[in-house]
């Protein structure tokens, strides 16, 4: 007879590999699926879907899981894969394979449309992918918070919360991203009375996109991405996806005038991509083997784009590097890009927005999902108050959809409740540098010489090699020796007002 642990990690990995070959024919579907193929491509996600809940749902994993549960000693990593198994499984057992396959299919159908609807600039042929979308989440959230099941009580927008950040609720959240929106509002109205604006021409040009993707590779491989466990391809909406610590693949779009997105996308997306390569190779392929949350991965793409490749210690050691990729832009000097790279000006699209108004895109995000999950909104509406909400908040209108409400791929996959973990990676990233700066010494001066790996192997130690071992909360206070707050961050943003535009 079969041991049971070895059988339930036997199960579990054909599990976890048929939901990396779900993620490879979304990552395919984004970037080298010819245009026909959406549906050919929605059924085949929708028959994965269904064998791989088929398998979740199987009674011999259950029977399997229990038999471990048995043998778990309390802290060990046995007990932590039992815990996540079973707070995977209970969320998929209130679903039932008809609602998972039809999930599935939706949002391949629904990023079709998606694409069509923003380059049409128009939302109408994407709504109806997006209200069967809403539909179904609805459905899911309703068996996920009705009397028995693993959310009883809470609300539908919970549900989707609890998905990417384990032990989130709307309470929670709504309260922390007020509180930044009341601390971030006057910063950035502050900046802008200052009258300091930095010169745009710093960061424009002729950026030649094979030399923005050569320079920004040669950084991110600085940073510790291993290009021959991983790939960059172009995309709509940059991205990564992991499919093993050897197959990491980042996504990446460019702008000929501009380095900034390319760099900046590259260097988030690379951040991921450290994670996903370093997670612990012994737990690969079972319930503990992956990120612990939305959140924690976030941090890491914030830390290395923002924390790092915008600071001044990173741009002495950069700079050359950038005027020997684009001989055009020899002129540019340190002290007139620096102040381009630490902006509080409100803009219209949320991936290239700045640090100081970032957040201010989550506060947005965050309150239309509450509303369309409280009933208080419909699908149809969402152009009319997406604009209303951009114009009340970052006092800015969207010339068109594509500027506006379409301009995410989330929701055409039914990715809802993901947004409010950009805000908590920008958090815990805070949090994290703070620390790895107190134990590590002067970062400043390893930047300035181009050595990133002290910090990377930091990061390694208190994050990475972790998995989903802790959870998240507990993982944020071993690393950093305090609970998750906002303080290091709004700290971050001050000094960055106080530098660039000279306020208090």
């Amino acid at each position: 007879m079969v041991e049971p642990v070895e059988r339930f990690l036997v199960l579990w990995a054909e599990i976890a590999d048929l939901g990396h070959a779900m993620g490879l024919l979304s990552w395919d579907q984004e970037t080298h699926m010819p245009r026909a193929g959406g549906g050919a491509r929605a059924r085949l996600q929708a028959t994965l879907a269904g064998v791989r809940h088929a398998r979740l749902v199987a009674p011999e994993l259950e029977e399997t899981l229990e038999r471990c549960a048995a043998r778990a000693e309390p802290e060990s990593a046995l007990a932590a894969q039992v815990r996540e198994a079973r707070r995977i499984l209970g969320r998929v057992r209130c679903i039932p394979e008809r609602l998972a396959r039809a999930q599935a299919e939706a949002a391949a159908a629904g990023h079709e449309a998606w694409t069509a609807a923003r380059a049409a600039r128009d939302f109408a042929p994407f709504r109806p992918a997006l209200e069967r979308l809403v539909q179904l989440a609805r459905e899911e959230a309703g068996l996920l918070t009705a009397p028995g099941a693993p959310l009883a009580g809470c609300g539908l927008y919970d549900a989707f919360l609890d998905e990417h950040e384990p032990g989130a609720r709307v309470g929670d959240v709504g309260l922390l991203l007020g509180d930044l929106a009341r601390e971030l509002v006057p910063l950035v109205r502050a900046a802008a009375a200052s009258g300091r604006r930095p010169d745009p021409g710093a960061a424009r040009g002729e950026f030649a996109p094979e030399r923005q993707l050569a320079f920004a590779r040669e950084i991110a491989e600085r940073f510790g991405f291993d290009f021959a466990r991983g790939r960059i391809d172009a995309a709509p909406h940059p991205f990564c996806s992991g499919f093993g610590r050897d197959d990491v693949r980042l996504t990446w779009r460019y702008d000929a005038h501009d380095l900034r997105p390319a760099l900046f996308g590259i260097l988030h997306e690379a951040g991921h991509g450290l994670y996903e390569q370093n997670l612990p190779s012994e737990w690969q392929r079972t319930p503990i083997g992956g990120a612990v949350s939305l959140g924690v991965h976030e941090s890491q793409s914030r830390l290395w784009e923002n924390l790092v490749g915008r600071s001044r210690a990173f741009w002495i050691w950069a700079l050359p590097r950038l005027h020997a990729s684009f001989p055009g832009a020899r002129g540019i000097a340190l002290d007139a890009l620096l102040p381009l790279l630490h902006t509080a000006e409100p803009s219209l699209i949320r991936v290239e927005a700045d640090q100081g108004t970032y957040d201010l895109h989550v506060c947005v995000r965050f309150e239309l999902e509450r509303a369309l999950f409280a009933g208080e909104l419909e699908v149809a509406d969402l152009p009319a108050a997406w604009d209303e909400a951009y114009a009340r908040t970052l006092g800015l209108h969207p010339r068109d959809a594509a500027e506006g409400v379409l301009q995410d791929i989330h929701w055409s996959m039914g990715a809802f409740g993901y947004f409010p973990t950009y805000t908590l990676g920008n958090l815990i990233a805070a949090q994290l540098f703070a620390a790895a700066r107190a134990e590590l010494g002067e970062l400043d001066a390893l930047f300035a010489r181009g050595e990133f790996r002290p910090l990377r192997e930091w990061l390694g130690e208190r994050i990475h090699r972790h998995g989903s071992f802790h959870p998240a909360a507990e993982l944020v206070r071993r690393a950093t020796g305090r609970a998750l707050s906002s303080a290091d961050y709004l700290a971050q943003r001050r000094a960055d007002v106080r530098e660039y535009y000279g306020v208090a």
